[in-house]
């Protein structure tokens, strides 16, 4: 009895993960460190934006305490969206080394923020991590992509997670008349992140309108996800955001109103 009370303290040990995100008024960087008991694989951040696009991914290497850090620069057209972002740091599948903080952004500029967040636990045993990874792996099953690419690029960019890491992703994209215009497949990294560039162009790419571009793997519906893109004239058109429909609503207020005032001007005195 008393060989087996050891062996269970043996295999006791503290585990997780903490993470702590500092950002000041009005600034452009976010500060992240964070600390983790398991210094042996690579700590992954990722940062998505409040519609739920990757806007960043870094991949850091814990000191040999399991200490590790890095700034965030917040700026550019990936940042445009008012809100909270969300910066998770990842080791793995099981819940305990996944973690995730809040920055509020609005005008690409960030407001005050110094928040905590932490998962270590003290004598956590292999009964419970086999527990927890289980419950992590249901939760986090499936896979999802977004699009991201530049007015007038030839480019599309495809971000994209899953839980299958063991599995090659497959791409297709058709064009609006249903034709296949292209296929690619790629492998995700051991957090289940991947991404590639898709170029637009050439006599497959000739008809305007929305292209379709599919991720899979296998024929699970949880694996299958599609984004549309427009292309008009073989480049990429932006989808038609508030930004831009008030700049329009501005240069239409302001032709009306030079109009007008030009008709008064010429209308003759008597």
């Amino acid at each position: 009895m008393s060989v087996s009370a050891v062996q269970q303290d043996v295999f006791a040990k503290d585990a997780g993960m903490s993470l702590t995100a500092i950002a000041e008024e009005d600034g452009n960087i976010i500060s992240i460190s964070g600390e983790t008991t398991s210094n042996t694989t690579d700590v992954v951040i990722v940062v998505t934006a409040p519609n739920g696009n990757l806007v960043s991914v870094d991949q850091l290497s814990p000191d040999t305490n399991g200490k590790f850090a890095t700034d965030i620069s917040v700026g550019g057209p990936l940042w445009s969206q008012d809100g909270l972002y969300k910066i998770k740091a990842n080791q793995g599948t099981s819940l305990l080394y996944s973690i995730k903080v809040s920055v509020d952004v609005s005008n690409g500029m960030t407001a005050e923020t110094t928040t905590t967040e932490s998962s270590i636990v003290d004598n956590y045993s292999n009964a419970d991590a086999l527990e927890q990874t289980s419950e992590s792996t249901e939760e986090m099953a499936g896979l999802s992509i977004s699009a991201n690419a530049m007015e007038g690029s030839d480019t599309i960019e495809i971000t994209g997670q899953t839980s299958k890491t063991n599995e090659d992703v497959t791409f297709s994209v058709t064009a609006p008349n249903g034709n296949l215009v292209s296929v690619d497949q790629i492998s995700p990294n051991t957090s289940g992140e991947f991404a590639t560039d898709i170029s637009v162009g050439g006599p497959l790419w000739s008809q305007d309108g929305a292209y379709t571009v599919t991720a899979q793997q296998g024929n699970d519906s949880m694996f299958t996800d599609s984004v549309d893109v427009d292309v008009a004239d073989g480049l990429v058109v932006p989808e038609f955001g508030t930004i831009a429909a008030m700049i329009l609503a501005v240069a239409i207020i302001s032709i009306v109103a030079i109009s007008a005032k030009s008709r008064l001007s010429i209308v003759p005195r008597y």
